[in-house]
Parts: structure tokens; sequence; C-alpha cells
């Protein structure tokens, strides 16, 4: 099981790096941007290209925000609650989680199929929409391995470590 959890979390670590690269593509291309502008010379398709790397950057960050925990948490109840019914509060909620990415992921997948059978792409660029939908999809069932860690780590001990 401990290598399942390391694999889960290299995933994991290797979409982070993704999300960061394209976060630092972003910030560059809009500064790089709004310098031109002021010269009247402005990037053509940054609006496209923005758009693509904000949905990159958030679909490829779940997996290892939800690994580390560093997202907004409302637990001040929970905490007074026994160890054992905060246990199954937390198995409930991760399960129910998975359920959510799990469809998230599959529709997206079916959704990013639907726009490469129609070769559907951006207005200015004429880049396909379809591989940021099988990524941010990808990144959904990474995710959901991401809760099955935390069930297993739940019915181990080891969660509130």
């Amino acid at each position: 099981m401990e290598r399942f959890l390391r694999i889960t979390n290299g995933i994991s670590r290797f979409l982070n790096t993704i999300a960061g690269v394209s976060l630092t593509f972003l910030m560059t291309l809009t500064i790089i941007d709004v310098v031109l502008r002021g010269f009247k010379m402005p990037i053509v398709g940054t609006y496209e290209l923005v758009a693509f790397s904000g949905a990159v950057v958030i679909g490829f960050a779940i997996p290892r925000t939800s690994w580390l925990r560093a997202h907004i948490f409302v637990d001040f109840f929970i905490l007074k609650l026994s160890r054992r019914v905060r246990n199954g509060f937390n198995l409930v909620t991760r399960g129910m989680v998975f359920v959510l990415f799990f469809l998230i992921g599959w529709n997206l997948i079916k959704y990013g199929m639907d726009l490469q059978r129609s070769g559907e792409v951006s207005l200015t660029l004429q880049m396909p929409f379809y591989p940021v939908a099988y990524g941010v999809g990808l990144c959904s069932f990474v995710q959901c391995l991401v809760m099955v860690c935390d069930m297993v780590k739940i019915v181990g001990g080891k969660y509130d470590e």
C-alpha cells in the first residue's frame, strides 16, 4: 500500500509542476501583452492562451492541493467529535468526492472525444479544445486516486499526521 501512496503522490506532484509551469506562462504572457499593448502591438490570441492555461492551472493543481490538504477546511465542528466519528465522517466525504470527481473525469473525457470528433477549435489561434478537456479529465481521475489514498490513510490511522 505504501507503494501505491508514493506513486499517487508522485503523479500529483508531476501534475502540480505542469500547473506551475502553466501559471508561469500565463503570468509572463499577460505581462508581455500588457507591455506590448502600450506600444500598440498586442499579442494575438492572448485571451485564448490565458483561458487554456487557466484551465490547466486549476485542473492540474487539484490533486496535489488535496494531497497536501491545502484547501479551505471548515472543520472546527468536526474537531469536537471523537476520533472514530471524525474518521467515519472523513471516509464518507472522501467517498462522495471520489464519486464526484469520477463523474467529472468521465464526462470531461466524453466531452473531449466530442470536441475532437467535431474538430472544434478556438477562434483566433485555431487551437483545438480537446487536449485541455482530456488533461483536466485525467487530473480528475488522479484526484480519485488521491481520495482513495486519503481513505487508506484514515483506515490506517495516519490521516491526522
